[in-house]
């Protein structure tokens, strides 16, 4: 078992909704929509399709120090930012994901969200309830708990908002960890040891009884930065398939941990716009989404388009923290039939 961290974490990371101000948000200008179109057009002309190019092959001259910059905050910073008037209404759909693509290159590496390998996924409601064990959240409309993804950063690009609904939330886990630290330390080990995740059927073995080889730390640190992995269905279901269901404090860790999350002093809430591009560290910020109303026109519906990315530079991970899928170091969701899983 790694070393439990027992002294509180100060530093940008650990902010609180009051600490928010307006470095959250940038929004590109005329210049940065020109040239990001102008890239796009480059990678379609040259033939090479839209997706799965380098990031030499989409430059951004001027544009290209400011998404260094941004990162840096994402990375290092309070942990996310919104880049926001990305015009997607007036482009069809190979010009808006190139572009897409084409940041995200510059941010990091896609790697697999799902067992059918996609890297650039769509997060919509395809009729699927969340209490089933085989949808996973982002094929619904229902309300999600705060949660990490597991790569380094999660991007969303919004390409339709919904009718209602559909608010996303962020919080500080160093936050989080600093309350846990102060009001209920007795948690501490249980959150430094972990939980075995449930993979769901997206294993390298695609079976539904696979869970992680290791215990997730919920908290680890390692050469000075504490990460975050935090998923309750994963935790709880997980648990539940090596026959070791959550003993009673584990259950009011872990509970403890969602209810801080969500407090009013803690959280912060954003509208996504048509056109947004959140980026979340997933390591230091955990995220969650309202439940939502659709529109009843199929092209008016909330989409998202998400990519999981690691940074060209990850920071140091606790081995075990680091092997989530049972894929190795930072590694996606295995390709495979993914046991059935609904995607």
């Amino acid at each position: 078992m790694q070393q439990t961290l027992q002294s509180p974490i100060s530093g940008a990371t650990a902010w609180r909704r009051a600490d928010i101000d307006s470095e959250w948000l940038y929004t590109f200008s005329d210049s940065d929509i020109a040239e990001l179109e102008n890239a796009a057009r480059r990678v379609l002309r040259s033939g090479d399709g839209h997706l799965g190019f380098t990031r030499d092959e989409f430059p951004l001259n001027a544009l290209g120090g400011r998404v260094a910059d941004l990162l840096r905050h994402v990375e290092a910073g309070r942990g996310f930012i919104v880049l926001r008037g990305l015009p997607v209404d007036r482009y069809d759909r190979e010009i808006a994901e190139t572009i897409y693509w084409g940041l995200g290159r510059h941010f990091g590496t896609a790697i697999s969200q799902n067992a059918k390998g996609q890297r650039l996924a769509e997060v919509r409601d395809r009729g699927h309830d969340y209490t089933d064990i085989n949808s996973r959240g982002y094929t619904t409309r229902a309300r999600l708990l705060p949660h990490v993804d597991t790569s380094d950063m999660t991007a969303l690009l919004c390409m339709h908002p919904a009718k209602e609904g559909g608010l996303s939330t962020l919080a500080s886990s160093v936050t989080v960890y600093n309350e846990v630290l102060a009001h209920h330390p007795e948690h501490l080990e249980i959150l430094f040891r972990g939980f075995h995740h449930d993979l769901r059927g997206e294993g390298v073995t695609g079976r539904m009884d696979e869970v992680t080889n290791e215990r997730i730390p919920v908290f680890s640190f390692c050469e000075g930065q504490l990460s975050c992995c935090f998923n309750y269905k994963a935790m709880e279901t997980g648990a539940d398939k090596i026959g070791e269901p959550f003993t009673d404090l584990e259950r009011d860790a872990l509970e403890f941990f969602i209810e801080t999350a969500d407090r009013a002093d803690i959280r912060f809430d954003m509208t996504l716009e048509q056109g947004d591009i959140q980026l979340i560290n997933n390591y230091a910020v955990l995220h969650s989404r309202g439940d939502y109303v659709d529109y009843p026109e199929p092209e008016r519906k909330r989409n998202m388009l998400r990519l999981w990315i690691n940074f060209h530079v990850g920071r140091p991970l606790v081995p075990a923290f680091a092997d989530r899928f049972n894929t190795g170091a930072r590694g996606g969701v295995a390709v495979g039939q993914g046991g059935g899983y609904h995607i």
